[in-house]
This record gives C-alpha cells, structure tokens and sequence, in this order.
C-alpha cells in the first residue's frame, strides 16, 4: 500500500489522474484499518479524551470534509448528506484543557456512517475519473481540494491513533497488519553534540512539486546560532530520572500554565505510562499494554517535556531548552538530504514503514545523532506563525489562522504513523501545549534568545475597520486626499511632512512618493503598532469580519500599492496632536486627518500649529467636525452652534483661528471616508478638506 504524498509535477494528465485514484483508494484504507482496531460499535461513542469528540465524530468528517470542500470548489453541486455534512464539519481543533465541553451531540449509529462514507467515496471517485486535469497540480487547480481532502485525511489518521490510544484497552484490539516494535535494549547515556547553526531560508512557493498546507508557505529568513543538541531523543529511561527526582511535584520546572494543567489533572508520570501494583510502569500503545520498553522515546506534551527540560538546566547547570523550529531545520538539514516521497525506503520509523509504535531511539542513525525525523514527533519551542507571503487557500480558509494565538507549539519531524503531507520536511504542525500527540522532545544546550514571532493576526474591532480603510484596497480616502492635494504641492519644498492622526499609515506612505522624510503621529498606540509593522516588514496581517462568524484573514504588503521602495522615508510615533514634543517642527506639509473633531482641545491644536510649520509651506485639515462630548468638551468645539444668534460653522472657527498666519488656499470637494464593519454594513463620514498656506 503506497501512502507516499503525491508529486505533483511528474507525470502525463493520465498518469496523474491514476496516481491521485491510487492515493486516495489506499488512504481510505488505511483509515478503514485504524477504526478496525475498536472491538464494537459502542466504542465508536466513548470520549477517550474530554476536550475532544468520540471517535464517531472523526468517522464521520473526513467524508463531510470531501464535500464541503467540493462544493466550496465548486467541483460539486449536490450535498449527499446535508446534516452529516454539518453535525461532521467542525469540532476538530482541541479546547483549553479546562475547557470542559460535554455537549449532547444525537450521533447517528456507525453503519449509517459507514454507509454515508462509502457514498462520498463513490463521489470522489467519480469525480477522479472525470474531472478534466491539466498539469501540473498546482494551488489553483480544482483537483487541489481533491488532494487536500486525501492529505487532511491522513491527519486524521493519525490523530485519531491517538484518541484510539487512550480508550479503555477492553474497547480496543490489536491488528496483525500494525505490528508493536518487540525490540528494547540497554539505553546508553545522552550527550550533547555540536551542532552548526548559519543562515536559513525557510517556507516553499507555490511552485513546489509536494502538496503543502498555507502555513508551509511564503518567505523566512532566519539566523541560527552554534548549538548543541542531544544524541537522542529523550528516553523513558532518562524522562524516568525526573519522575524519581519528584520533577511533578516542583513547581519551579514548570511554567504557570504546565502547573495548572499538571494540577488539573493530577498527573504524576506521562500519560501513556501504565501504574504497575509492584510500583513499575508498563506502557499503553494503541492496542496493547506492554512492558515499558526504557530505550524507546518518552511520550510527553509540551509542558512536561519544558519541565523536563528546565529540571535538566538546573541539575546541570547548562541552558537546557527545547529545541527552536529554526535549531531543527538547522539539524535536520545537516545530516539529512531526502524526503518522503522520494526515498526508497524510510530513513526513520515513519509512514508506517516498520511499525505500529515506537522503538529503541538507538536505532535509526543520522550522521551524529539519531531519529532526526521519525519515532515521535518533537515539541519546539516555537509557536507556530506564518511565514511572510502567507496567504489563506480559498477552499480551506481555516486551517492556520486559528493557531497564530501563540498557545499552539510547532511539532516536527513526525511520528512512526505520520503519512503523507506529515512526514514531509516541510510540514508544520501545531498543537496547544497540552495536547497528546505521539510526541516526544530533543533537548538543546544554547544561550542564544529565542525569537518572538509576534505575527498574530490584528482582531482588535477598533482597529480593523482603519486596516481595512487604509489597505483594504488600491483607491481609498488617502489616495483621494492625496489627488486633491497634488496640484497644490508644487508651491513648497518637498523636504518634511508630518501626518497627524495617521491611523495605520497609508497617507504617510503616499506622501513619502513625493518626500523625502515623513512622520505619522497617532495618539493610538495599537493603529500606530500597525503602521510600524508595515513600515518595518514591508506587511500587516488583520482578519476581517465578513458576515456573522464568516471572517477573511487579509495580509497586505507595501509591494501591493507600489509603497515598498519608499518604506525608509517613514517613521512612526505615539502621541497628542494637541501637546506634540518640541521635536516635531519645520515641516514643509502637515496633514491632520479626523485630528480636530477627536482632539480634547482642537483650539490650541490649531494655535500651536503655525510654530511647527516653515513660512510658505503648507496645512492641510481633513476633518468631519463630528463633535463628540466624550472627546471634546462643548465649550471647545470649533463650531456647529450658534454665534450671536447666527449658525456659526466649524469650517468658520476654523478659518477665524488660522487667518492670523495662514491663506487659504482651497476649500476642495469632500473626501468619503468609508470605514468597513462587515460585508454590507459601512459607516461613511464626509471630510472636509481645507488646504492653507503659512505667510
């Protein structure tokens, strides 16, 4: 059975077509196989583990997945089973680990499933064999949800192995075809070894030949210091040296939230080991309870293995840590040349090439070290985030983008039951550190800091709407200010402007076109947080409401708008338009955008304004005179009351504060100022753009 992912770019339209029949008839297989191993049908409805869904669920939901996705592709029009295809569509991604969810769901009885399963794979199969292919395969072809639905598969495959590990072994039966590894050993002592670190270019294009998640995607550069790195992967035998230590009773190896979860759950040893009356420990595999085998890897979640590691450093007085994902491509990239699927045969117990478990970590060498890939797969310290240039698949648009909260870790390497898409070097997966996975660790030996890739996507609802105002298209209100302005600019040195009220920083960039220095200034720090992003990586990353709990994650670049090449003319600053620093002065343009009706003292802003801009250059005011108590108290607004019995406009107080130093110069039409809540619901303002010339 030939469960290798699929090359993409080899091949006639015809030997294509059969190679992703062949892949996709022998992934169902092997799913067939794992649900094999429950003894009956009641087993399908057990909650092996509370944060997740009975294993009906997952019988179920790589079938709904095919249709749901191939109909999103459009590849399909009628649903076979429209409330499988919704009670299966969801639920997978683990909860907080006190996040008990115990909701009643009405499962149907598992021969209905199977039937519903077999009626997908009819569908699929026949689409196989009539869809019209081109090739090669590629991120924007129609048979890439077909490959998507085989590879998230495989996923599951794996995944519910897991689940099917911590079921009561009375539900469980062990399979002739997935053999437990019967070898164990002495288990020598770990060491650390040198490992060289150097430069990095990590994430794929879209013209690579392998199937690959988004977050597989993009640009990364990454520096690596020297490190050194453990021989082996952590062993029973040498995790047990921090059980007998009483490492799960000192609160000072674990993180807050590794105690919190180790009192939760009241652990005192891995999960996976099995309390013997003679004190001892045997070990639970997914089918089987066996003497624990010493020399095979330890079977940890993240926190456990941070623990372990933290108890290390203190024993040897050395900066033990878990290993960054940039140390593991360093060290995997050294001593390892191939991948899956172009070996012959498996360098490492993987893809189910030798058994249905671990096995000694002796026995898979790598140059220096051993199991560099393969066995368990290895926690980092790393949280997952997206490489810059990612972008979501329109077919599966939530796949990544829930995990980039920093509380999922990145797991590398794969296990001895990772298939497909898994065993693929480029492969990233995260999970919340307390999740259970066949995963284990490798400790490193480095005083290098570890990097904090502050890469969350921006949700802040105060902050979005202006993302989206300024970057959410080509033309918007700041490219319209800036026509209007252009023909006036003439007049003056195109040497400093300032930008007050800047929100996330398009004018700024506009205007940076034209000169040669700019600064933004907005008393927000979190719009200003944003506009330092784009200024100093060239993009932003923002998830834009649609409808309801339909959401877009949106990353703009500077490239995009023809920006990039004046970034360095920019800077940004934090601060009150109406008390700005000395240092901001001799300007030959100050632009305030919505500064005056949200200023707590518009008044002295438009006093203090003619001290910070040179003689003949230019003020610009854009501004709604939305005046609003909460931020500009009534005896300060400019106008929009009467005077002396008389209607007394805001563009009048205005005109009379600043006709001491400044000319008008034009009083242009309106600029719409469109700011977005969701697909169909906008708030529109109107500004009034005044252009003013300092005598």
């Amino acid at each position: 059975m030939d469960i290798r992912t699929l090359i993409l770019n080899q091949g006639s339209a015809d030997e294509m077509r059969e190679q992703v029949r062949q892949y996709y008839q022998s992934t169902f297989h092997l799913e067939e196989q794992i649900y094999a191993s429950l003894v009956r049908d009641e087993a399908f409805y057990l909650r092996a583990d509370p944060l997740r869904h009975p294993i009906i669920f997952y019988l179920g939901h790589t079938a709904a997945f095919f249709i749901n996705k191939l109909i999103v592709a459009k590849l399909i029009s009628a649903r076979v089973n429209p409330e499988y295809e919704s009670m299966f569509a969801i639920g997978v991604d683990e909860m907080s680990w006190d996040d008990l969810n115990m909701a009643h769901y009405n499962w149907p009885p598992v021969p209905e499933v199977r039937a519903y399963r077999e009626q997908v794979r009819a569908v699929v199969e026949s689409l196989i064999s009539s869809l019209p292919l081109e090739m090669p395969i590629t991120w924007d072809s129609p048979w890439w949800a077909i490959v998507m639905g085989i590879e998230h598969t495989h996923i599951h495959i794996e995944t519910s192995s897991v689940l099917i590990r911590q079921l009561p072994i009375s539900e469980v039966r062990a399979l002739d075809s997935w053999p437990v590894c019967p070898e164990s050993g002495d288990v020598p002592p770990n060491e650390l070894l040198p490992v060289q670190g150097g430069i990095l270019e990590l994430g794929k294009s879209h013209n690579d030949p392998l199937y690959g998640w988004d977050n597989e995607y993009g640009s990364y550069r990454a520096e690596v210091q020297n490190f050194r790195a453990a021989k082996f992967l952590v062993s029973n035998a040498e995790f047990l040296g921090f059980v007998k230590a009483g490492g799960y009773e000192e609160h000072e190896y674990w993180t807050e939230e590794g105690w919190a979860w180790k009192t939760f759950r009241r652990a005192t040893h891995p999960t996976f080991w099995v309390p013997q009356p003679d004190g001892s420990f045997a070990l639970r595999t997914m089918a089987a309870v066996i003497a624990l085998p010493w020399d095979h890897p330890v079977e940890v979640n993240y926190l456990e293995a941070k623990a372990f590691c933290n108890w290390k450093a203190k024993v040897s007085g050395k900066p033990i840590r878990l290993p960054t994902e940039e140390e593991w491509y360093c060290l995997r990239d050294t001593y390892l040349n191939t991948d899956l699927p172009y070996w012959e045969t498996a360098p490492a117990n993987i893809n189910l090439e030798y058994w249905a478990s671990t096995c000694p970590v002796t026995k898979f060498r790598m140059g220096d070290f051993f199991d560099l890939i393969g066995n368990v797969w290895q926690w980092t310290e790393t949280p997952i985030f997206a490489y810059p240039g990612f972008k979501v698949h329109p077919f599966y648009d939530d796949f990544s983008t829930p995990t980039f909260d920093n509380r999922h870790n990145m797991i590398k390497g794969g296990s001895w039951i990772s298939t497909g898409n898994e065993a693929i070097r480029d492969a990233r997966y995260a999970f919340r550190r307390h999740f259970f996975q066949h995963a284990g660790f490798r400790y490193v030996e480095s005083s290098a800091p570890l990097t904090v890739h502050a890469e969350l996507y921006e949700s802040d609802p105060s902050v979005i709407p202006w993302c989206d105002a300024n970057w959410g298209k080509q033309e918007n209100y700041s490219t319209e200010i800036m026509r209007q302005i252009l023909p006036h600019l003439s007049v003056i040195d195109p040497d400093k402007a300032l930008v007050l009220g800047c929100k996330t920083g398009r004018t700024c960039f506009e205007l940076a076109k034209l000169f040669t220095g700019v600064t933004g200034v907005d008393i927000t720090a979190r719009l200003i947080k944003v506009a330092t992003a784009m200024q100093e990586k060239g993009y932003i990353r923002y998830v834009r409401d649609d409808e309801a709990e339909i959401q877009t994650y949106i990353e703009p670049r500077l490239a995009d708008f023809g920006l990039d090449t004046v970034a360095d003319r920019v800077e940004f600053w934090q601060a009150d338009a109406s008390n700005l620093l000395s240092k901001f002065t001799d300007y030959n343009l100050i632009l305030a955008e919505n500064v005056l009706e949200h200023s707590t003292n518009p008044v002295r802003f438009l006093q203090m304004i003619p001290n910070r801009i040179k003689s003949g250059g230019l003020l610009i005011i854009a501004d709604a005179y939305d005046w609003q108590t909460e931020f500009t108290n009534r005896e300060l607004w400019l106008g929009g009351f009467r005077k002396d019995g008389e209607p007394y406009s805001s563009f009048e107080g205005l005109r009379d504060i600043l006709s001491p130093c400044f000319e008008l110069l034009a009083l242009t039409e309106d600029v719409e100022q469109l700011l977005r809540r969701n697909e169909r619901n906008y708030s529109l303002k109107r500004l009034q753009l005044s252009i003013w010339r300092k005598f």
